[in-house]
């Protein structure tokens, strides 16, 4: 068994080719099997440099390695297409004197013409029709040509999907397609194919956007008196329920999602379930566990929507799976981010971050109160659900200025004080605590409360927080 990944390095690896890459490589790895990588890149107007350097860095750090590929070599290659193009050639020229593909010689003007009257426009065999002394004149005398498939007019073309079934197109709906474009490059159309029997590819996964032009294929196979690959189309991955996710649109890519925090462990395992189901209710895997439980009879054929709020809860999950240290080399580049050289307590902040975090790019906005203070709006200490106020905000803050310069500064220590000061005047600990909280921070939302942020900042810093809040509230009128 031997699958393949054959991407076009037109940009970033969005979502939906991550995922043909994920499923054919869980595939073949779930059977023995090899895979595959390929570099499709034929479309030279669409090419993007360093595009393939992109391709190769995804799927190696995703976990996708490729028995075969452009860079780690094979037996088959070469795996980037522009490569091969006198292998294309060759067959192109086969497929002619078999009567299975011909010579056309249209110009532009005339295929322009012809679209212009009928929108539906399909070639008319123009070309097919010419003599073999004119084709020889054409040929002779230099004038640009393609090589087209010749197909049948009559009749049903059928064949089977793994997902969808037996799939049945109508000869009539097939175009006589373009093999060799004019300037000698061959088209996706024919080079797949060539490439994927040269290369033993024995599966081929791909989108459902190909359900109804493989029997365009499967007739260039049957052309060559080649086995057919067996196929397993994949619905595609929405947006929304009418929007396909396209890289075209700006929609996400695998580069985008780490730069927006998410693990690569989550990516892939997310990616996994947009379109396929194990059966149960397990949703968190890791990449072996997905390789033994993944099966086409799980694939969906209805159209799967990209939920990222889902993507945040399965990060969150991982952030929280995560040793200490894993976590901590996480971080580390965003810590940096907020306090530059500054120390600051790592270990406490991670105790406080790892519970509450869903993407590693919000650490930022948690934790910039630690650096960022002053100049707050003091409506913040107005809070209807605690039933706070400025008055009891104040005096919140002045009984714990009293004391806290004698508390030993760990989390149970600081916290007894306050509370006991709490019961002393009166006021329920969360009100209480929620003034001081304010008073140390200034944000509305901090990970963890008082007491954590009190640590954070250590005693010094606290008290000074503290004073500044007493004072800014005392000149209230």
């Amino acid at each position: 068994m031997k699958t393949r990944f054959a991407p076009s390095p037109t940009g970033y690896l969005h979502i939906g080719g991550l995922r043909t890459a994920l499923y054919s490589w869980l595939y073949a790895k779930g059977r023995e099997g090899k895979f595959v990588l390929r570099i499709e890149d034929t479309d030279r107007e669409r090419y993007v440099e360093g595009a393939t350097d992109l391709i190769y860095r995804t799927l190696k750090d995703t976990g996708l390695t490729y028995d075969e590929g452009p860079d780690v070599g094979g037996p088959n290659g070469p795996y980037i297409q522009s490569q091969r193009m006198d292998i294309y050639k060759k067959y192109a020229d086969e497929l002619v004197k078999k009567g299975k593909a011909y010579y056309c010689f249209c110009t532009k003007e005339r295929l322009e013409q012809m679209r212009e009257k009928d929108p539906t426009f399909k070639y008319d065999k123009h070309c097919k029709r010419l003599s073999a002394e004119e084709i020889e004149e054409n040929l002779k005398n230099g004038v640009p040509y393609v090589i087209r498939q010749d197909m049948p007019t009559e009749g049903e073309i059928s064949y089977e999907d793994m997902v969808f079934g037996t799939v049945t197109v109508p000869a009539s709906d097939l175009d006589d397609n373009v093999l060799i474009k004019s300037d000698g490059m061959p088209t996706y159309n024919f080079a797949n194919v060539i490439d994927d029997h040269l290369m033993g590819i024995t599966h081929i996964i791909r989108g459902t956007e190909y359900l109804s032009s493989t029997p365009k294929y499967n007739l260039l196979y049957q052309a060559f008196g080649w086995d057919v690959p067996s196929y397993i189309h994949l619905p595609p991955v929405m947006k929304d329920a009418h929007n396909k996710l396209s890289k075209r649109n700006g929609d996400a890519s695998y580069e985008d999602l780490l730069e927006k925090g998410y693990l690569k462990e989550a990516i892939i395992n997310y990616i996994a379930l947009l379109g396929w189901s194990p059966g149960d209710n397990q949703e968190i895997f890791t990449l072996e566990q997905l390789t033994d439980a993944f099966d086409v009879r799980g694939i969906n054929k209805s159209p799967a929507i990209f939920d990222e709020a889902k993507l945040r809860w399965m990060n969150a999950e991982y952030i929280r799976a995560m040793s200490k240290d894993e976590f901590l080399a996480a971080c580390e580049p965003y810590f940096k981010q907020v306090f530059g050289e500054k120390e600051f307590n790592r270990d406490i902040l991670c105790e406080i971050l790892q519970p509450r975090l869903e993407v590693l790019t919000d650490i930022s906005s948690k934790i910039s109160f630690l650096v960022d203070f002053g100049n707050y709006d003091p409506e913040l200490f107005l809070h209807k659900k605690m039933k706070t106020n400025f008055e009891i905000a104040k005096n919140s803050i002045a009984y714990a200025i009293s004391g806290l310069n004698n508390v030993d500064w760990t989390h149970d220590s600081i916290y007894d004080y306050l509370v006991a000061i709490a019961e002393t005047i009166g006021y329920k600990k969360g009100q209480f605590l929620y003034s001081i909280r304010i008073a140390i921070t200034g944000v509305a939302v901090t990970p963890g409360g008082a007491i954590e942020a009190a640590l954070l900042l250590g005693k010094e810093e606290t008290l000074r927080r503290l004073n500044y809040s007493l004072e800014m509230l005392s000149l209230r009128k």
